[in-house]
Formats: C-alpha cells, sequence, structure tokens
C-alpha cells in the first residue's frame, strides 16, 4: 500500500505504532504518547460508551491504537476539522488493521462526534 509522504500522517502513524508497541509493554512510555497516555481512562470510556458490545481488552490493539489517537485528536483543541481526523483514522486502519477495522473505527468515531464531543 502506498504510504502518504504528508507530515502530519507519518505522525499519526508513527503514534498509532508507539500506542500499539504500549499495549504489550506498559513499563515502554514514549514523550509522544505521554499526553495520550494521561487521558487513556477518559478515550477509554468514551470508546466504551460508542460501542458498549466491545470490551476494551476484545477490540483488536491495532484498532484500539487508531482509536485512542483519534479520541485524544478529536478532544482536543485541534486545528483540524473532525472529519480530517477521522478520514485520517480510517486511513491507518486500512493500512495496519484487517478489513472490518475501517467500518469499526468509522463507526466508533461518528458515534463518538455525535453523542460526546
Amino acid at each position: 500500500m502506498k504510504t502518504s509522504r504528508d507530515p502530519r500522517h507519518q505522525k499519526r502513524r508513527s503514534i498509532v505504532q508507539k500506542l500499539f508497541s504500549y499495549s504489550f509493554d506498559q513499563t515502554q512510555t514514549d514523550e509522544n504518547i505521554s499526553d495520550i497516555l494521561s487521558k487513556l481512562s477518559e478515550i477509554d470510556k468514551k470508546i466504551t460508551l460508542a460501542a458498549p458490545e466491545w470490551p476494551i481488552d476484545k477490540i483488536a490493539k491495532i484498532d484500539l491504537a487508531v482509536l485512542r489517537n483519534a479520541i485524544y485528536e478529536l478532544t482536543r483543541e485541534s486545528p483540524e476539522p473532525e472529519k480530517v481526523i477521522i478520514d485520517e483514522a480510517v486511513e491507518l486502519s486500512k493500512e495496519f488493521g484487517n478489513d472490518k477495522s475501517s467500518s469499526f473505527i468509522n463507526g466508533v468515531l461518528g458515534t463518538i462526534v455525535k453523542k460526546t464531543l
């Protein structure tokens, strides 16, 4: 798959990879994800409310990493529109996830934007 040369996409890609690694080894920390980790309980609560049939521990770790990054971006003051953040998350899920990841990510983020933001 062709990867984007957009520096914002590359940064998101790197953060998702670090969040994915963190899901296997919580002792591993990185300053690029520390803000996200500090808000992890709030972020995970939003995921739980938006996808109650999918407990956090049952969501694929890469999908969870994509969701956590996107929700963090959606809930902080960002100059980027919600649609751009969601589109980027869907693209990352297509790149790293399975065949159903992109529709799952899109659905969860759409629900969060409609209900909680």
